[in-house]
This record gives structure tokens, sequence and C-alpha cells, in this order.
């Protein structure tokens, strides 16, 4: 695999570099770690490692703060007694596939990512663009410009996911067109 400073990862190299990310890692993590093998997404710079714990036992009576803490310690345990093996794991991945590893628990309806890479993403705005963020920075939506792209960029992905969807599923299909045209020495 290239190292990751390619203008475009298509999502044939996404889902090839998923593949066998995942074999590697359902092969590497311990067994006893995850509720089946984990989740893995992959990116240019990031690998994205997500394994769902078993969920907590505390009874029908339980409500819904007392169940919302015994996951949170159920998160933070498994945090703490994997810490060194997940960093080794996630050392051999980075040497191996060239990207940050980050790891990340999924329990009941509660996801939560341990290390998260923030890339900085280059972008040239103009005036009317910068002012919708500097709105969201004095509406005290967001600290900063970057977190106020970040929000308008979560934003679209939440209300436009149907549409991304589509976009993702039509970009497919034309790399496979591409892959089955002829093919020039």
């Amino acid at each position: 695999m290239r190292r990751g400073h390619e203008h475009h990862f298509s999502f044939a190299q996404a889902a090839k570099a998923e593949s066998e990310l995942g074999a590697w890692l359902t092969g590497r993590v311990p067994a006893e770690w995850f509720q089946g093998p984990p989740e893995v997404t992959v990116d240019r710079e990031e690998i994205v490692v997500v394994g769902i714990l078993p969920d907590v036992e505390l009874g029908a009576d339980a409500g819904e703060e007392s169940v919302g803490a015994a996951r949170s310690g159920r998160i933070q345990q498994f945090r703490e007694d994997t810490r060194e093996a997940r960093m080794r794991i996630a050392r051999e991945a980075e040497h191996r596939f060239h990207r940050k590893v980050a790891w990340g628990v999924r329990i009941g309806d509660v996801e939560r990512l341990f290390t998260n890479a923030a890339v900085p993403v280059m972008t040239r705005l103009r005036m009317p663009e910068r002012q919708v963020l500097d709105t969201l920075i004095d509406a005290g939506v967001a600290r900063s410009r970057s977190e106020a792209m970040a929000w308008c960029v979560k934003l679209v992905g939440t209300k436009q996911s149907e549409w991304i969807e589509e976009l993702k599923q039509s970009l497919q299909h034309v790399e496979r067109a591409r892959e089955g045209g002829p093919q020039i020495a």
C-alpha cells in the first residue's frame, strides 16, 4: 500500500484496504475483547477500529441513568485493561498500513472513540462562507472556524445522508465501469 499522500483515495482502494485490514485485525485482536469481529473503517489518514462490548446486566427495573453509568464504567474498564495491548496493535498496524489507528467501542446505544485523528484540511473560503462560520462562533455553537467547519460537515452528513450515500454508490458504479474498460499498456 502506498503512503497516504495521493490526491484521491478511491472507494475501491478503501474497500480493499478495509478488507485487508479487517482480516488482519480480526486475526490480531484478542477474540475475548469484543462480541464478533471489530468494525474497521479506513480513509487516507486513519484506521478506526470499533468493537462491540457485551451490554451490562442490571435487571429490568434499572433506570436509564444507572444503565448509562454502568455502560460508562464498562467502557472505562475496557479502555484501561486493554491500553497497552491496543497501543502495541496500533503500532504494528501503523507500521504495516501507514495510517494512524483510532480505537472505539459500542455498548448498547453508546459509542465512544478513545483516540481519533483530527486531520487539518486546507480550504479556501470566500467572505460569505467565512461569515457563516463566524456567526456560528458568535452564537456559541463553535469555538473556532475549524470547529464551525466540522459542525457544518456533520450537519450535511446527517441531514443529507441519503444523498451522500447515493453519491457514494454512483461513484462506486463509475469505478467499476472504469475498471471494466479497455486497459491501455
